[in-house]
């Protein structure tokens, strides 16, 4: 109790452990809160919470709660789940997928994930589940970074297009980008580009927390 009072002063570490995927990932105090770091950014339950429940905020709370399946790709300490559930009130399923082992084994230990029913975290490759999985989800959120890079394969059309393939109509992904150069920005211009037509609806939401842009992309029925 006393580190989370010191907390509001500054931040107070708690416990720091060595990831080969993500570096040193730290867990600690911050006004008031549990937050998940890496060395230059941070990974759940801060900035990075604040900066996705926007974009969940511009889909609509409603539209949301109407929804069945919902995948996360990149789900830290569980930040964006817990306001799906806490927050928004969504009840359906949600797919999380994990890369790290180091952080899902802190998403339990500290944030407690596994008391999510609905959750159903798997520690996997993004890139490979969404190659292989069966499934039609109604909001793809994807949030993946190591440390401040995001992975090549993000950005890549055939990426792009398989989560146009798993996506229901109407449904939409949330995809958090970081933008710390002119290259990033058009980087995220030509990745829209890959959904500048119909039945799609592109949504960019630029200089969120400074540094990050959210797209918004909307998949329409066809009619």
């Amino acid at each position: 109790m006393f580190k989370r009072l010191l907390s509001f002063l500054f931040p107070v570490k708690i416990h720091q452990v060595h990831s080969s995927i993500s570096r040193n990932l730290e867990i600690s105090w911050n006004n008031g809160q549990l937050v998940l770091d890496s060395p230059n950014t941070n990974y759940s339950y801060g900035s990075l919470q604040r900066i996705l429940r926007q974009g969940l905020k511009a889909i609509g709370c409603t539209q949301i709660q109407a929804m069945n399946h919902i995948l996360v790709l990149g789900v830290g300490g569980g930040s964006v789940v817990k306001t799906l559930v806490n927050e928004v009130g969504y009840k359906g399923k949600i797919t999380g997928v994990e890369l790290d082992p180091e952080v899902i084994k802190l998403a339990h230990d500290y944030f407690l994930v596994q008391k999510i029913k609905q959750l159903n975290l798997i520690q996997g490759d993004a890139f490979e589940y969404v190659l292989k999985t069966a499934f039609q989800f109604d909001l793809i959120i994807v949030d993946i970074f190591q440390d401040t890079k995001m992975p090549n394969f993000l950005f890549e059309k055939f990426f792009a297009d398989r989560l146009g393939i798993l996506l229901n109509a109407p449904g939409y992904i949330l995809f958090n980008t970081m933008t710390l150069s002119t290259e990033h920005l058009e980087r995220n211009n030509n990745y829209c580009v890959n959904f500048n037509n119909k039945p799609y609806t592109v949504i960019r939401l630029p200089k969120v927390e400074t540094h990050n842009e959210l797209i918004i992309i909307k998949k329409s029925k066809s009619f």
